[in-house]
């Protein structure tokens, strides 16, 4: 049997076409066996990818290929019949979905139906099955990922008054109002106030200690000529088919946390020598190590993941922040946390076949104390502010063992803002003016924390 991608196969596929026979939607079903049921179907379009999501009551077997001029990628599904369930997934593609341009859907044979994804351009897709977990079934997925990704590090670098220098051999540089011409001696030219770029950098490091000025604000100035940017990773947690905690009145963990995270981008963007990347920038899912491996690619300097917690109690409250620990969980309720967390992968659905478990055993056993103890500096810092806002579940960072906080050389926490379980929390975590609040408080840690702590230059590009 010729290949599904051969010529001779696509050759076909086109005369097929042509002659409208690739998808008759006409067919009715006339087998004996037992359909199976279909629960549900979505579509989770985002920039980085997007899915497709059908859910049954009954696994389902598949097989895929792709067509080129114009490009789609056809799937022929057994054991199902066409109804009214999987006719619903034509509406879900919306007009802006950057991969899919529609959806048809059609008996293609008895007991087979057949989807075609006419396609905006050429993708890499990938087709795969997951087991039922959590309140889901069956799960069959399409992911349609762009041939070529974008650099995470040219996607969020960019200053409006400014420009960035991006070097091989260390981390980006801000030119301060274009002052300073990038070339290959920029960092030894002086600025306006006569003094070398490298002097303005330790002017900085030196304000961020307290020597200059009294206040010992590593930002209260902008340092002239060049300086690091500090870089920040916040990771909005779960998204996509993981919607997280949900609450009495609907609210989904995953929407309140993207929104703070939002919120708080737009202030430490605002900072002179900081930038913001978040993980996700919608409603889609990315996987564990995923977030772990964005920061590393942008030589973050802290990663920040966003939460809202849950409990069987609607009487439970308070806000949280953790950091990774070598030894076993801090308590009970960390150690919980912990294991619910890091079931994101199963609930939001990862294809174990393409999934990096090496880099995830890597990252566990690089994880060093020095990034504890980091971690667990900006833990107190972030959480003194917070609990100037709401009340703190527990007076202290606790630990547990986060696979999102893995990073072996980037301070991590996780900051539980309150328990989107408890009625009265849920609603502040929806208010405006409580995102906002909450906002300033992690801002006003993070800037105590490196007023303590000042950034290190890095030398080289983490992958």
């Amino acid at each position: 049997m010729a290949d599904a991608h051969s010529p001779r196969r696509r050759r076909v596929l086109k005369s097929a076409i042509a002659g409208s026979s690739l998808l008759s939607l006409g067919v009715a079903y006339t087998g004996t066996a037992v359909a199976a049921g279909i629960v549900g179907v979505r579509v989770w379009p985002a920039k980085e990818y997007t899915r497709v999501t059908i859910e049954s009551d009954r696994p389902l077997a598949s097989t895929q290929f792709t067509v080129e001029d114009p490009d789609r990628l056809v799937v022929d599904i057994d054991g199902l019949h066409l109804d009214a369930g999987l006719k619903d997934l034509v509406a879900k593609v919306q007009a802006n979905d950057p991969y899919i341009k529609q959806v048809r859907v059609g008996q293609n044979r008895p007991n087979v139906v057949r989807i075609v994804l006419d396609l905006k351009g050429r993708v890499t897709p990938q087709v795969f099955n997951l087991a039922p977990v959590g309140d889901y079934r069956y799960r069959l997925v399409f992911d349609l990922y762009p041939l070529h990704g974008d650099d995470p590090m040219a996607a969020f670098l960019g200053k409006p008054d400014g420009e960035i220098l991006i070097r091989k051999d260390g981390p980006p540089e801000y030119i301060a109002d274009n002052r300073v011409d990038p070339g290959s001696k920029a960092l030894l030219k002086p600025n306006d106030d006569g003094e070398s770029t490298a002097a303005a950098v330790d002017n900085s490091i030196a304000e961020s200690k307290g020597e200059k000025p009294e206040r010992g604000d590593a930002f209260a100035k902008k340092p002239s000529g060049v300086t690091r940017i500090i870089t920040i990773a916040l990771d909005p947690g779960h998204g996509g088919e993981d919607p997280g905690a949900v609450g009495a009145g609907g609210s989904h963990e995953k929407d309140v946390v993207l929104a703070i995270a939002k919120r708080l981008r737009a202030r430490l963007d605002a900072e002179p020598n900081m930038r913001c990347m978040l993980t996700r920038d919608a409603d889609f899912f990315v996987p564990l190590n995923v977030r772990v491996q964005k920061a590393r690619r942008v030589q973050a300097d802290l990663f920040v993941s966003i939460h809202a917690d849950a409990f069987v109690s609607p009487d439970a409250r308070g806000s949280s922040v953790f950091a990774l620990s070598e030894r076993g969980a801090s308590s009970t309720a960390a150690r919980w946390l912990a294991q619910k967390e890091n079931a994101a992968d199963l609930i939001g659905g990862v294809n174990i076949a393409t999934r990096d478990r090496q880099l995830a055993s890597v990252l566990l056993d690089l994880s060093t104390t020095a990034q504890i103890n980091d971690s667990l500096k900006l833990g107190n810092a972030v959480l003194r502010e917070i609990g100037g806002i709401n009340r703190l579940h527990k007076g202290e960072v606790e630990q547990a063992g986060f696979a999102v906080l893995k990073a072996p050389d980037i301070p991590s926490i996780l900051i539980e803002t309150a328990f989107i379980s408890n009625p009265d929390e849920e609603k502040r975590l929806n208010d405006n003016a409580y995102q906002d609040r909450l906002a300033d408080a992690v801002v006003k840690g993070i800037r105590r924390y490196f007023a303590k702590n000042p950034p290190l230059a890095k030398t080289r590009l983490v992958s």
